[in-house]
């Protein structure tokens, strides 16, 4: 994990990350950051399939970063992520959660 190259989706006009809230039993909290998983993907064109199939009008708004796996450890911390989603299929999608130890 920590000798690949991950893919992050990131808004253009505030700078926040595509992120994911699978827990919603407590709407409340539910989209508080400490409740969000950062959704990466293993390659450059899956991002580009995300945008396009669930974001099409919206995706000159967003641009796809690239992030080695030995750095998300401190972007989960510096935004607070309870973890991070790695999506296995852009067009489902389908997403493995893993929460930070």
């Amino acid at each position: 994990m920590f000798s690949e190259i991950y893919y992050l989706i990131r808004s253009r006009i505030d700078g926040s990350y595509l992120t994911a809230y699978p827990d919603q039993s407590n709407l409340d909290q539910a989209r508080s950051p400490q409740n969000g998983y950062i959704l990466v993907f293993r390659e450059h064109f899956d991002a580009l399939s995300y945008l396009n199939k669930h974001a099409a009008g919206l995706v000159d708004r967003f641009s796809v970063e690239s992030l080695p796996g030995s750095q998300i450890k401190s972007v989960l911390d510096r935004w607070n992520f309870k973890g991070f989603g790695v999506v296995q299929d852009p067009l489902l999608p389908r997403v493995e959660f893993m929460s930070k130890g």
